[in-house]
């Protein structure tokens, strides 16, 4: 279920790393309850954008707003006490940490580990708790992928920032992971989805963004996005007959 009210929003945002810009004036905004794609190849800004909203990078200008409060200004932390988490782009867990130890990470803003969330995660990500023990670091691709959603979960975030979940891991944890990040939105948390496999994100979320060279080009809800030509010949390739 979505609603009408407005979560989160950026507005003319631009980032840059040195003389290069990266992030050339781009807005748009995510609903309470939507899950929002950003499309876009390789060197396109997607991560970049991502790693601005997380306060992990400078903004050169432009607003970020979550729930109305401006975060350009403040740290990292900061954002995440505010209600806003992100499973990044490698996935980064802890390899010489256990699993279970990796999600108490994912708490470290909150007083106590919460174990109604982390039962939650298991009940997601059942393998996780199959190997709560085991060393990070010994984890498939996809365990890992599976191990940083939940971590970022565990701070029980309003908006979840997922970067990249398909990137490096084998088709059928793929599905698997897309399947648990529907329910989890389906729980009440919006998800702004960062993704080169194109078809797999619209066919998940409400609406999407195409982001080439630090612009964005082309948006609107992802049904419309699935049957453009355009999108079609750029980002899903050619249709089975």
């Amino acid at each position: 279920m979505t609603s009408d009210e407005i979560l989160f929003k950026i507005s003319d945002l631009e980032v840059s790393y040195g003389s290069i810009a990266a992030i050339k004036g781009i807005s748009l905004e995510v609903k309470r309850g939507e899950i929002v794609t950003i499309l876009g190849s390789n060197g396109a800004g997607k991560t970049t954008t991502m790693r601005a909203i997380s306060r992990l990078i400078k903004t050169k200008n432009g607003s970020i707003t979550f729930k109305g409060q401006e975060l350009t200004r403040l740290p990292a932390h900061k954002v995440v006490s505010l209600g806003i988490s992100h499973s990044p782009e490698g996935r980064r867990v802890f390899n010489i940490l256990t699993v279970e130890e990796n999600l108490f990470l994912g708490s470290y803003t909150k007083k106590n580990v919460d174990q109604e969330i982390l039962g939650w995660v298991y009940d997601l990500f059942p393998r996780l708790k199959e190997r709560s023990s085991q060393l990070a670091g010994t984890l498939s691709g996809g365990e890992q992928q599976m191990l940083a959603i939940g971590r970022a979960l565990m701070s029980k975030p309003e908006l979840l920032l997922l970067d990249e979940p398909s990137l490096g891991i084998a088709p059928i944890l793929v599905k698997a992971i897309f399947s648990q990040i529907k329910k989890i939105a389906l729980s009440g948390v919006t998800v702004l989805l960062v993704e080169q496999n194109a078809r797999a994100a619209l066919k998940l979320a409400n609406r999407g963004y195409v982001l080439e060279v630090g612009k964005i080009v082309h948006s609107g809800p992802s049904e419309e996005l699935l049957s453009s030509k355009r999108i079609q010949e750029a980002y899903l390739g050619k249709q089975k007959k």
